[in-house]
């Protein structure tokens, strides 16, 4: 595995393998992996020639000084991850190099509109013109490849797939499954600052989404009623702060107001919630799939054992 911490040489490394006839994967993370990263990193294996993996933490999409402060940053261990996930080529730029002017902020950005600006737009704001920013800097740095990027964050994924075909970037971006403990629990670097309470407390979340799934699979065809029937769910647990919980269209992603007549593939449902020191965020199809209670899948004792030490 190659380690490569600027972008000329990771250009290069990967202009190498494409001129080579190789296909080029790329999983851009934040670091502190988990299983759903490494979940990608097993698709674009199976489906590249090359993988290259990014970590950095984007200064750009994070609002709150203190947050970004407390993100968790283990990058010896994820090294070690990515290594047995089966990487090819880590990315580990510092902020200097992704933004040599920091700390000045880049006078060039990238906003979608649209889709950014509800939900965790609004929560959030700046957070998808860092996430639109950063993404396209890695896509344009790793030229063509695929790009597979989790569903739990599902307003990112609509973002990056916008940006991408307006731009016209030669990458095809992939949206992989939602991994989940076996209790429903998306998994989330951010969970590991969860208390015992708060970690149970969070199962809330998929619980509301199973609520609105079966609301629609009993004949529900009110937007505001399936939201009405996510958010009693959260209410009920007291340890959770709920921001939303509503039925939009997966493309727009505009709240539905009314299902009569929609195809259920065009629609999604959307929670999120404070937990703690912690904001938690999860989504679901409208119709119960494997994708929304699929378990952790099964690691190699290696990593196991990283994750223990992590």
């Amino acid at each position: 595995m190659e380690i490569v911490e600027s972008v000329t040489a990771c250009r290069a490394v990967l202009d190498r393998a494409r001129t080579a006839g190789r296909v080029v994967g790329l999983v851009p993370t934040m670091g502190a992996l988990h299983q759903g990263h490494t979940s990608l990193v097993a698709r674009a294996r199976a489906e590249c020639d090359v993988v290259a993996v990014s970590i950095f933490v984007n200064p750009l999409q994070f609002g709150d000084p203190d947050d970004i402060a407390r993100y968790p940053r283990t990058l010896e261990r994820d090294l070690a991850v990515c290594a047995e996930a089966g990487a090819d080529v880590v990315f580990v730029p510092s902020v200097s190099e992704m933004y040599p002017s920091w700390p000045a902020a880049p006078s060039t950005t990238v906003s979608v509109r649209g889709v950014s600006e509800a939900w965790e737009g609004s929560s959030r704001p700046g957070h998808f013109d860092g996430v639109a920013t950063v993404v396209a800097k890695l896509f344009i740095m790793a030229g063509p490849c695929r790009a597979y990027f989790g569903l739990k964050d599902f307003q990112q994924l609509a973002v990056v797939r916008r940006m991408a075909r307006e731009l016209a970037l030669p990458v095809e971006v992939i949206g992989c499954p939602v991994v989940r403990e076996p209790d429903g629990l998306a998994l989330s670097s951010r969970n590991v600052r969860l208390s015992a309470d708060e970690r149970q407390a969070a199962t809330v979340l998929s619980r509301a989404l199973a609520a609105g799934r079966a609301e629609l699979e009993g004949g529900e065809r009110s937007g505001a009623a399936v939201g009405r029937a996510m958010r009693a769910v959260v209410a009920s647990e007291p340890l959770v702060q709920l921001d939303y919980a509503v039925v939009v269209d997966a493309e727009t992603l505009e709240e539905v107001a009314t299902l009569t007549g929609r195809d259920q593939a065009s629609l999604r449902l959307l929670v999120a919630a404070q937990v703690g020191p912690v904001r938690l965020i999860d989504n679901s199809a409208t119709l119960t799939t494997a994708e929304d209670v699929r378990a952790v899948p099964v690691a190699t004792e290696k990593v196991r054992q990283l994750e223990r030490i992590g």
